[in-house]
């Protein structure tokens, strides 16, 4: 929309209830299933071609702002056109019901793991799932590569980010800045390598004057860029986050677990350029190595878990969270739950209360033009970096996957002076490896499901379990 236009008061021709819309976002929350790529998808299809509640072009313009912002995008694109039919309480209302739903399962699911984790169904359950997750891990790694990955430029650097965590093991956020820098000067001197834009293949129809929000609609007076509206609502979200912090802070100190989550999960909700197995190694980081919330193994736990819920897979955190809660008893012994669903919200809330700013505070900009966005240079060398650090992850997966029993022990005397023989002792679980290349083989070669596989390898898990292999 350009600035003339949008200089003489208009009226959106509204048709969109506020009821309708706040429906559609609670069956979202729900359905949302099939990672960022099934959820964008479900959105298109509802709110595109069936409800036509917004047009082609005005959906992807949406889409390409929330592409190269940090944070879930599919959940900061249900914020945007929630915000742009009927404002901050529209937006508010579509990202919070997509994130809402997945969070309760996941309380659910969690309390059933840490309190019936060894129960021979549930334990085989697991059993089968964390292969399948190794699988998907790797996959994911491909499809972002094959997306991003165009040339022998992004190759070295994503080769480059890999060596630099598997073998230095070098900080996260230390290898995205590079990236950064990398592709700021590459931008600058081979600008055609760098110039990698967002691709939206997937969604090809063009937008018609059919949909309520299409591309002759005016932007409505709310989605106005105004200096006096960009500083209250920044006012509001950092007052939220200096509210919540200082709560934390009197009642539990600055080196309590949930002052300490707060302050994290604020630093990674900021880092989740290139989706949510992008961020996954820092989070392992420190939440594993640094802060010792949860073990390895329960952290691949938990991402099975989160593959099996609707929702953004980044709410991963609130199990990171829930687990940190119950193992530090937040709460007590006697309220090992509460404090744990306690953990786990207060996790959420500063992981997503970024995204909710990203669209508040930089929609009004965004609708004062429709031309589509493209990833910057430096943006474009961070998702080539994220590939070697998601494959990584990957190989992290399976050696705890394939050699339970060495990386346990890694895990038991990681602080003292002495190391294992071997990183491959303790023998070989040949099923787990062999239901890892299953998992891959119907990824890559069949293109099934994530639901599909998961619980294909959850089936086998239990087999295996009873049948004694």
């Amino acid at each position: 929309m350009n600035e003339s236009s949008s200089s003489t008061p208009v009226v959106l021709k509204h048709s969109i209830s506020f009821a309708a819309a706040l429906r559609f976002w609670f069956k979202l929350g729900f359905v949302s299933f099939g990672g960022p790529a099934g959820q964008i998808a479900i959105m298109h299809r509802e709110l595109v071609d069936d409800r036509r509640w917004i047009s082609e072009s005005r959906f992807l313009h949406a889409l390409n702002y929330c592409m190269v912002l940090p944070g879930p995008e599919a959940q900061q694109l249900a914020t945007y056109i929630g915000w742009l039919m009927h404002g901050t309480k529209g937006g508010i209302a579509a990202g919070a019901l997509f994130v809402l739903p997945s969070l309760f399962i996941l309380i659910a699911l969690s309390w059933i793991y840490l309190a019936f984790g060894n129960v021979p169904v549930v334990a085989g359950l697991l059993y089968g799932i964390k292969p399948a997750v190794t699988a998907i891990v790797l996959h994911a790694a491909w499809r972002i590569g094959g997306r991003t990955i165009k040339n022998g430029w992004l190759l070295a650097i994503a080769v480059a980010a890999f060596m630099a965590i598997f073998v230095f093991d070098i900080y996260f956020p230390i290898i995205i800045l590079s990236a950064a820098v990398l592709g700021a000067i590459g931008g600058k001197f081979a600008p055609k390598k760098f110039s990698i834009g967002s691709s939206h293949s997937a969604i090809e129809n063009d937008g018609d004057g059919n949909a309520i929000i299409n591309d002759r609609t005016p932007t409505p007076p709310h989605a106005l860029f105004r200096w006096s509206r960009f500083g209250l609502t920044l006012a509001v979200g950092l007052g939220l986050w200096c509210a919540a912090m200082s709560v934390l802070m009197v009642q539990l100190g600055w080196n309590g677990t949930l002052t300490q989550m707060g302050w994290f999960f604020t630093k990674a909700a900021l880092l989740t350029f290139g989706g949510a197995y992008a961020v996954l190694p820092y989070v392992y980081q420190g939440a594993v190595e640094g802060f010792q919330w949860l073990t390895a193994q329960q952290m691949i736990d938990g991402l099975a878990l989160g593959e099996t819920t609707p929702g953004p897979l980044i709410m991963v955190v609130a199990f990171v969270g829930f687990v940190g809660g119950w193992t530090n008893q937040i709460l007590g012994p006697d309220y090992l739950f509460c404090g744990a669903a306690l953990a786990a919200g207060v996790v959420t809330f500063f992981t997503f209360l970024p995204s909710f700013l990203f669209i508040l505070i930089g929609g009004p900009l965004i609708e004062t033009t429709h031309g589509q966005l493209k990833f910057t240079a430096p943006l474009t060398a961070i998702t080539a970096a994220v590939v070697g650090v998601i494959v990584n992850l990957a190989v992290f997966f399976a050696w705890h996957v394939w050699w339970p029993h060495a990386s346990a022990l890694s895990n038991t005397i990681a602080n003292t002076a002495t190391a294992p023989n071997s990183p491959f002792s303790g023998g070989f679980e040949w099923f787990a490896a062999l239901l890892t290349m299953v998992a891959a083989l119907a990824l890559f070669r069949f293109k099934a499901g994530v639901m599909t596989v998961i619980a294909t390898c959850g089936v086998a898990g239990v087999v295996k379990t009873f049948a004694g292999l």
